[in-house]
Order: structure tokens, then sequence, then C-alpha cells
């Protein structure tokens, strides 16, 4: 870090009915989507390390094992891994909410599958895993030091811009 800081915006988003969604095309791989029920703390902080390195996913790196443990033995908390070609391609996490809504909280791919039309259909199986836990609302944000294909893949998807916010950010 340089210690400058910069300002960036925050967008927030939200689907308001499963009919909302519109799915992207499968991507052409061998691909499984599937939750991680018992998810090794060690694995999580790779995915979310990995995932996030170039995006400033900061806040979660100084967590012990056990904050890890408790924050995904939650059982508001539900962690999901994308495989391609039986890879570990990357993760989303859903957090039930108690107005009963629910935030994919954490979704991207790791760098070496950026780039091969998989993002999109991640996306709508995040999407559809949060309406099927019984969401009344799915929503998610999002910001200008994520990856530049994030805000247009929500869009697509059918999620909608409710609120946004600039923030400073010291990069």
């Amino acid at each position: 870090m340089s210690g400058r800081r910069v300002v960036g915006t925050r967008s927030y988003l939200e689907m308001k009915s499963p009919s909302q969604l519109v799915h992207a095309a499968l991507p052409d791989a061998e691909w499984r989507v599937e939750r991680m029920r018992d998810c090794a703390p060690e694995f999580w902080r790779y995915l979310y390390a990995e995932v996030g390195r170039e995006y400033h996913w900061v806040d979660r790196l100084p967590w012990s094992i056990d904050e890890i443990s408790a924050y995904i033995n939650d059982p508001a908390i539900t962690v999901w891994l994308l495989s391609v070609w039986s890879s570990p391609a990357g993760y989303f996490e859903l957090r039930k909410e108690t107005d009963g809504s629910v935030e994919i909280a954490y979704f991207g791919l790791l760098k070496h599958f950026h780039g091969r039309r998989l993002g999109g259909h991640f996306l709508t199986q995040a999407v559809q895993r949060a309406w099927e836990s019984g969401a009344k609302r799915v929503w998610l944000h999002t910001n200008t030091m994520d990856h530049p294909a994030a805000l247009p893949n929500y869009l697509k998807r059918g999620f909608k811009v409710f609120k946004t916010e600039d923030f400073l950010i010291d990069v």
C-alpha cells in the first residue's frame, strides 16, 4: 500500500422476485456448484484471499482459524464452491438476514478462470441458491475496486441498483 487515499463508489443492488433473474448461458466447461458443508477454515481463507487479492478484500485476512470457523459455521451463512473440470474455480457466500432477505456477501472467481465466460452462469447459480433458501429479496453490493465485469454482470442478471455511496479507501 502506498498510503494514498482514493474515492470509490459502492453500489447496492437487489432483486425482489425470482422472475427478475436473467439466466446466463452455460459455459463450455464441465462445472459444478456445491455447498461446502464442512469447509476447512484454511481453504476458506485461501478462497477469500485469492479471489479477492486484486480487489482489496482485506478485512477478513487477519481472522484467526477460530474466528473463521465461527463465521462459516454460523447457521445464517452458507459457502458454495464452483469447480471447473474438478478444480476449485471460485466461491460465493450467502447470508440470511433477519428480515428474510439473503445477501450474496462474497462472490468471485479465481484469476485463472477469468475471461472464460463463467461469471454470468456462476452468478445465476448464486442467485438461484439464494431464492431456493427462501429469500424474500436477494441483494449484494459491489464497488469500483471490484473486477470491471462485476457491476455489468449483476445488471445483466437482473439486479437493480437501489443505493450508491462514495467511500475513501487506502491504496
